[in-house]
């Protein structure tokens, strides 16, 4: 069982920075995939990011491609996601995922990901 905490959310201008954090316990962190999904009221969950565990390959939803960063740190068990250049259309909750079963495939859908942090905050003001 992987258990996962999101941080680093809070109130920011727009042009601003955050950076997010997960901490994972239980499993073995770098055996697998994390990736980070946001969501906004009335919407489904969007993805936003991906970073293998085997290379560190890296994917990237197309509303923050350039501005957004995922990373990891193994001997942590932390992934991050530094956010630059912030919008007022990037505010929502945003979680961290992991998926354990796919090995070091890519997954960009919500359906592959099995454990789910509770969701850390982000609001951009204009």
């Amino acid at each position: 069982q992987v258990q996962l905490v999101e941080s680093g959310g809070g109130l920011v201008q727009a042009g601003g920075s955050l950076r997010l954090s997960c901490a994972a316990s239980g499993g073995t962190f770098s055996n697998y995939n994390v990736g980070w999904f946001r969501r906004t009221p009335g919407k489904v969950r969007e993805f936003v990011a991906v970073i293998t565990w085997s290379d560190r390959s890296t994917f990237y939803g197309d509303s923050v491609k350039g501005r957004f960063t995922i990373s990891r740190d193994d001997a942590r068990n932390t992934a991050y996601l530094q956010m630059n250049s912030l919008k007022p259309e990037d505010t929502a909750v945003y979680y961290c995922a992991a998926d354990v079963a796919r090995g070091d495939q890519i997954s960009v859908t919500i359906h592959e990901y099995e454990f789910w942090g509770q969701g850390t905050q982000v609001t951009v003001s204009s």
